[in-house]
C-alpha cells in the first residue's frame, strides 16, 4: 500500500470532497499511487485526513465510475492499470534538454520580437498601492451575472448550436448583440459581414497589421502613444512617423502627407487620455481623405467618459470607409474573458477572418455566447453604468488626494474621464528613480518614457491609474507617495531659508492675509480664487464657471498661517510658513519646503 500522505488546503477554494478528490488524482497519474496498488480503506483515509466517511466513501464511488480504481472483492479498492496504459513513460519524470539554450535558439529565432516594457509587475495585485492603469480589482467583476450568463449558454440547445460551429464563422447572436448594444451607442451603422470577434485589442491590431503593414508602409501615430501596437509596427519593419498630440488629440497638419496609416486612440489617448475634439476628428477624417490613406481607430475607453458628452465614433463620421475600428468589452471583463471585436470593410474583414482561421479559427464560441447572453440581458449596460459611477469617484479622489498633498509643484492632465491622471514633476527629477523607490514601499507608478518613439523626448512625467485599486486606498496611497517625493526632493527643492523675502509671523501675517485674494490655478489646471475676510472667514471657488465653492476659517497661531475648509481636502486643518514678495505668495509645508505659489492682492468689495 503506498505510504503517501494526502494534505488538505484549509485556504483552498475547493471543498473537502473535490480536494481530496484532486490528491487522489495528481497521486494515481503521476504515479505516486503506482498501477495495481492497493487504496486506504475509506474508514483509515477518512480517520487519517479527519473528515467524514461518507465524504470518502463517495470520492471513491466517482473514481471508480471513472475508471480511476477498480474493487476487487472482499480485498479493496485498487488503482486501474488500465487508466495509464496509454500514458508513455507514464511515472518517469525526465528533465527537459538544456544543451539549445540562450545563443542558439536566438540564432534559429527568424521574427524580431520586442519585449514590451509596458508589462505591469506580475504580483501587483500584492501591493497595497497598485496606481496602474488597465488591471481590475476583482471586486469590479459582475460575477453573479457573468454566472447566469454562462448558465444560459450551457442550455442543451444553445451548446448543440456552439460545439458544433460553422465554420470560421462568429456567434450570429453576439455580432446581432454588438450590433444593436454596443454600437448604436458609438453611432456606428453595420452589417454582421463588417464585424469580426477577436481575443481583445492587442489581436485585433495584430490581425490588422499583418494585412496592412510591411516595410513599404508609413504609419502615422500619436506621439507620445501605445507603445505595444509600436512594437508591432517595428516587428513588420514599418516606417513609424511619430505626430505629436496637444490638448485636442493628434495634430493634423502637413506632416501626415505620404502617410498610408494613421493609428489614433481618439476616446481617451493613450496615455495622455486626451479626448480628441469634434473638430479636430473632422479635420483627421479629411486629411486621411487627401492623402488616400487609412485610420485605425483604437476605441480605448470609449465607455469611461463621464465628466463631458461622449464624441462620436470616428467611424461614425466616416463616409470613404477608410477607419477600421477596433474596441474591446469593458476592459473589466477583457482582462480575463478575451473578446473584442473589429468593424470595417467587408472585404477587409474577409481577409481578416482568413488569417484569424489560419491562427485560431475562432475564439470559443461558448465564451462568445456567454457574452452574447451578457449582453442582451442588459447586465453588459449596467456594468457600464456602474463602472462609471465607481471609477469616477475613484479618480476624483486621486485628483483631490493629488491637490491637497503635495511635496514639490506637480501638474496633472485636465480632467477628461478616463481612468488616469498624466502626473508631470519639475524637470530635474528622476520619474525613473521615483518609480523604483515607490515600489519598495508598496505604490506602484507608471514612467512614461515608454510611450515615446525617442524617450529622450519624454515629458518629466508618471500615470496613475485607479482601476486596480479601491477607493479607500487611494488616499493613504498618495499619502505614502507624497511623503516619499518630500525626502527624494529634500536640498533641491525652494526651502524657507533660501526663499527671496522673509516669512510673516504673528499680527504682520494676519494683516498680510486679511481681506485678500489669492488667486492660482489647481494641480488639474482649472483656476481657482480663495477670498479671506479679516473676521476669519475665507470663500473658495474652483472652475471656468465657479462651479466647485466651499467656505472655511482661517487663523494665524505663531509663525503660522492655518486654514480649514468645510468639505475642501477632507476638511481638514493645514498649516504653512508665508512668503509674501509683491503680489506673489508662497506657502512651505512643515519641512519648510515650497509647496505652491499664486497671486495674491488686496480684496474688491462689491459697489
Amino acid at each position: 500500500m503506498p505510504k503517501t500522505i494526502l494534505y488538505l488546503d484549509p485556504d483552498s477554494k475547493l471543498n473537502l470532497q473535490n480536494q481530496i478528490r484532486q490528491r487522489l488524482v495528481d497521486g494515481i497519474l503521476s504515479g505516486a499511487y503506482p498501477p495495481g496498488s492497493k487504496l486506504p480503506s475509506s474508514r483509515k483515509l477518512a480517520e487519517q485526513l479527519k473528515v467524514a466517511r461518507n465524504t470518502v466513501v463517495l470520492v471513491y464511488q466517482q473514481l471508480a465510475a471513472e475508471g480511476y480504481v477498480v474493487t476487487r472483492e472482499r480485498s479493496g479498492l485498487f488503482v486501474n492499470p488500465d487508466m495509464l496504459s496509454t500514458r508513455v513513460g507514464h511515472g518517469i519524470v525526465k528533465a527537459a534538454s538544456t544543451a539549445r539554450t540562450g545563443s542558439a535558439w536566438r540564432r534559429r529565432i527568424k521574427a524580431t520580437i520586442s519585449d514590451p516594457a509596458t508589462r505591469a509587475v506580475p504580483n501587483w495585485h500584492r501591493y497595497p498601492y497598485p496606481f496602474i492603469d488597465g488591471k481590475f480589482d476583482p471586486g469590479l467583476f459582475p460575477l453573479a451575472e457573468w454566472r447566469e450568463a454562462c448558465r444560459l449558454s450551457m442550455s442543451v440547445a444553445d451548446v448543440r448550436e456552439w460545439s458544433t460551429g460553422n465554420g470560421d464563422a462568429d456567434d450570429p447572436m453576439l455580432v446581432h448583440e454588438i450590433l444593436t448594444k454596443i454600437l448604436t451607442r458609438r453611432g456606428i451603422q453595420a452589417r454582421p459581414d463588417e464585424i469580426l470577434i477577436t481575443m481583445g485589442s492587442q489581436h485585433s491590431l495584430y490581425l490588422i497589421c499583418q494585412l496592412l503593414v510591411d516595410k513599404s508602409v508609413t504609419v502615422a501615430m500619436e506621439e507620445p502613444g501605445n507603445s505595444e501596437f509600436r512594437h508591432l509596427l517595428e516587428q513588420r519593419q514599418a516606417s513609424v512617423r511619430p505626430q505629436p498630440v496637444d490638448r485636442e488629440g493628434l495634430v493634423v497638419d502637413e506632416r501626415l502627407a505620404g502617410t498610408d496609416l494613421m493609428y489614433v486612440t481618439p476616446s481617451h489617448q493613450i496615455p495622455t487620455a486626451v479626448v480628441m475634439s469634434p473638430q479636430r476628428r473632422k479635420a483627421l477624417l479629411q486629411a486621411a481623405n487627401e492623402h488616400d490613406c487609412l485610420i485605425i481607430e483604437d476605441d480605448y475607453e470609449c465607455e469611461i467618459n463621464y465628466l463631458d458628452q461622449p464624441q462620436p465614433a470616428l467611424r461614425s463620421m466616416d463616409t470613404e470607409g477608410r477607419v477600421i475600428y477596433v474596441a474591446n468589452l469593458s476592459h473589466v471583463l477583457a482582462s480575463g474573458i478575451r473578446v473584442g471585436f473589429i468593424v470595417a470593410n467587408a472585404d477587409f474583414i474577409r481577409y481578416a477572418r482568413a488569417l484569424r482561421h489560419a491562427m485560431l479559427r475562432h475564439p470559443p464560441l461558448n465564451n462568445q455566447r456567454a457574452v452574447a447572453f451578457f449582453l442582451s440581458l442588459g447586465h453588459y449596460d449596467a456594468l457600464m453604468s456602474k463602472l462609471a459611477r465607481v471609477l469616477q469617484e475613484r479618480r476624483l479622489a486621486l485628483r483631490d488626494a493629488l491637490n491637497f498633498y503635495r511635496s514639490v509643484s506637480i501638474e496633472i492632465s485636465p480632467e477628461v474621464g478616463g481612468t488616469t491622471y498624466w502626473v508631470r514633476l519639475p524637470p530635474d527629477f528622476s520619474v525613473g528613480y521615483l518609480a523604483s523607490e515607490a515600489e519598495r514601499r508598496g505604490i506602484l507608478i507608471e514612467p512614461v518614457a515608454h510611450y515615446y518613439a525617442d524617450a529622450r523626448h519624454a515629458e518629466n512625467c508618471f500615470r496613475m491609474g485607479v482601476t486596480s485599486l479601491p477607493l479607500e486606498r487611494i488616499r493613504p496611497g498618495v499619502v505614502e507617495l507624497t511623503e516619499l517625493i518630500r525626502v527624494l526632493v529634500s536640498g533641491r527643492v525652494e526651502h524657507l531659508g533660501t526663499s527671496l523675502g522673509q516669512w510673516l509671523t504673528g499680527d504682520e501675517l494676519r494683516d498680510a492675509m486679511a481681506d485678500k485674494t489669492i488667486i492660482y490655478n489647481v494641480v488639474y489646471g482649472v483656476p481657482c480664487t480663495i477670498e479671506l475676510h479679516a473676521d476669519g472667514t475665507m470663500k473658495g471657488t474652483a472652475g471656468y464657471a465657479n462651479e466647485d465653492c466651499d467656505v472655511g476659517r482661517w487663523w494665524v497661531d505663531g509663525d503660522r498661517w492655518h486654514r480649514q475648509w468645510q468639505q475642501w481636502v477632507y476638511g481638514e486643518e493645514a498649516a504653512y510658513y508665508i512668503v509674501i514678495n509683491d503680489d506673489q505668495i508662497k506657502w512651505f509645508n512643515e519641512a519648510q519646503q515650497l509647496v505652491d505659489s499664486a497671486f495674491i492682492r488686496t480684496m474688491v468689495e462689491p459697489g
